[in-house]
């Protein structure tokens, strides 16, 4: 297990300097990527760095079809995050549900999570904590960290997982939205493509048949609708056809 503050050397200004360094760690990944696994992956490694209570570290995204581990730092960590959502509930998922940090002795918390507590000691942890992570609409879940013994994470365990979360999740909402502009640009561009392509086509049937654009237009929509072929896939055949004939 790793140590705690005052063993750490230098005391409180060295952790200090590995919280630093662990947000700039995270920072690099995010200048360099805008992949939202690499990401989660980074705040999972970088966190164990920053909590000295923690030996290991998931992440737990929960959506509509249910809650998976969406990245971790052990494979033991998945199977103890697996027990609990096989259990329908857990420290993670109540963290994830109720949006409030959850720090819990595995020795104490039988009763409520039976499933939970057995893998957890059958796998050497004695101690968790959960801290809620509300990105956006359909990516919330709850930072995981485990620690080998029954110290149960102390309060400033607590107070730097929160802190943490709190700057993680601006990082992973600004991350998410520049993600979702890049996409809408991405669709939009598809966009102006397929309408291009119709327009065109719609010129050349225009003037090959004498026809008015809503009568050229409902000969591209007939041809659609018999094919069962989307529009914009019609119109670029066509106008591949009439540019070769």
């Amino acid at each position: 297990m790793q140590a705690t503050m005052s063993e750490l050397p230098g005391g409180s200004s060295a952790h200090l300097d590995e919280v630093r360094q662990a947000l700039e760690a995270l920072s690099d990944t995010v200048a360099v990527t805008d992949d939202p696994g690499a990401l989660l992956q980074a705040v999972c490694e970088q966190v164990v760095r920053v909590v000295p209570g923690a030996d290991m570290a998931s992440i737990t995204l929960v959506r509509a079809e249910g809650a998976t581990t969406a990245a971790t730092t052990h494979d033991v960590a998945v199977k103890i995050d697996s027990a609990q959502y096989d259990e329908g509930d857990g420290p993670c998922l109540r963290a994830a549900r109720t949006g409030e940090i959850v720090r819990v002795e595995i020795d104490t918390a039988r009763q409520l999570w039976p499933h939970f507590t057995t893998v957890a000691r059958e796998h050497g942890v004695g101690s968790y904590l959960a801290s809620p992570l509300a990105v956006a609409e359909g990516f919330s879940g709850a930072i995981n960290l485990f620690g080998f013994g029954g110290h149960g994470f102390l309060e400033l365990d607590q107070q730097i997982l929160e802190l943490y979360t709190l700057v993680v999740t601006t990082v992973l909402r600004l991350s998410h939205r520049a993600t979702q502009a890049r996409e809408q640009v991405r669709h939009l561009r598809i966009a102006m493509q397929s309408r291009a392509v119709i327009e065109q086509a719609k010129g050349i049937l225009m003037a090959a048949h004498r026809i008015t654009e809503d009568e050229a237009f409902q000969m591209l929509t007939t041809r659609s609708q018999h094919e069962n072929v989307k529009l914009n896939i019609i119109a670029a055949r066509f106008v591949e056809d009439s540019t070769r004939r």
